[in-house]
């Protein structure tokens, strides 16, 4: 069986170690960025089954990308996790399209299960 592949935006190297350490520990590939240029061209080159991304980022934010993400045609299907440490400031912007969102911090079986439901819906 191929691995699914993940993509997690997050500029917190700290984090983003924990996240590529943990889901790879559970049998995804990952590949973890901090920057969010260019962010449709990295989505093609890569392909992933699912992109997990920090609300809270330097450049566009996680919002922004999950409506980007959504709104184009090569990438709509792709499902979205938005995390955040400040929840209720990212839900008040608006949901953005995302198809999941986790609050930091996070429960690490909570976010792989919904990594798991999110996939399994493709």
């Amino acid at each position: 069986m191929l691995q699914k592949k993940i993509l997690i935006i997050e500029d917190d190297k700290d984090i983003l170690k924990v996240l590529e350490t943990v889901l790879s520990f559970n049998s995804f590939h990952v590949m973890g960025i901090n920057r969010t240029d260019d962010i449709l061209e990295t989505i093609n080159k890569h392909k992933p089954d699912l992109i997990l991304t920090d609300y809270l980022l330097s450049g566009m934010n996680g919002g922004k990308i999950c409506q980007l993400i959504k709104s184009t045609p090569e990438t709509c299907h792709l499902p979205v996790i938005l995390i955040s440490a400040y929840h209720e400031l990212a839900i008040s912007l608006g949901n953005f399209g995302f198809d999941a969102f986790i609050p930091k911090p996070f429960d690490i079986n909570h976010l792989v299960k919904t990594i798991n439901n999110l996939l399994n819906k493709n």
